[in-house]
């Protein structure tokens, strides 16, 4: 198995597109990530959050959606949700993504068989990178 990360993607004023599903469906179709979870949350004007059933958003004009239906392992809980929740502003939609680096699995493994292990990983903040980038002024 390669590493497995998360994303959380907010959707101001709960106005969800499809503009990236295609895209997301394409990594997939191309083996480069496998979904392990896919979930929709609403935080209420009150703080609370709601789980959107994707079965639901098929039918409220997305369905692309739908080839992700069952997408549900069981891994995200109650305390994933609520530190999702922390980062989503009120009124807003978000979509909570667990997926799987499948394109890392067969170097993983034969790193594995050789007796190596991964001690270390890590992510560089988007922002970190434009501005470690960005020709000096």
């Amino acid at each position: 198995m390669g590493p497995v990360d998360y994303v959380v993607v907010e959707f101001p004023g709960s106005r969800m597109t499809s503009e990236g599903l295609p895209l997301l469906v394409d990594l997939v179709d191309r083996g480069i990530i496998r979904i392990i979870d896919l979930l929709f949350v609403k935080k209420e004007l009150d703080g609370s959050l709601t789980a959107l059933e994707l079965s639901g958003a098929t039918g409220e004009g997305i369905p692309e959606l739908a080839v992700f239906e069952g997408a549900a392992s069981g891994l995200l809980g109650e305390e994933d949700l609520a530190e999702a929740a922390s980062v989503i502003e009120p009124g807003n939609s978000a979509g909570v993504l667990v997926y799987e680096n499948a394109w890392a699995a067969p170097f993983a493994a034969a790193l594995r068989r050789g007796g190596a292990q991964m001690v270390a990983s890590g992510r560089i903040p988007l922002q970190d990178l434009m501005d470690a980038l960005e020709p000096a002024s």
